[in-house]
């Protein structure tokens, strides 16, 4: 069962991030952050940011189920999603420098 991203407006992420708005939809664009329209709002997940800076290897972990034929919609519902064997969902594990592990689940997740 995945839990629930908290979804932020694009303008907070810039503001998180320190850059202009279109910036964070260049990044989106470059497929280095995924997001959705809530409300006819673009919105990112609270959770893509920490400390001022885009997860570290959420990139790559979105470039490896991009490759695996994912929708941003399955994207976002996988590295939401707990997995035992992480523990904790992907984006956690992101968040808490595991990304190896996370990497070598991602890389068979289209299997």
């Amino acid at each position: 069962m995945p839990t629930t991203p908290t979804f932020v407006p694009v303008p907070e992420i810039a503001t998180q991030l320190g850059m202009v708005v279109t910036r964070v939809h260049q990044l989106i664009r470059e497929r280095q952050l995924l997001a959705v329209r809530v409300q006819g709002v673009l919105r990112v997940p609270a959770e893509f940011i920490d400390n001022g800076l885009v997860v570290k290897g959420l990139p790559a972990t979105i470039t490896l189920l991009r490759d695996a034929g994912y929708s941003d919609d399955e994207m976002l519902n996988w590295l939401f999603t707990e997995d035992d064997s992480l523990p904790g969902s992907p984006i956690q594990a992101l968040r808490e420098n595991r990304g190896r592990e996370v990497h070598r689940r991602a890389q068979v997740a289209g299997f």
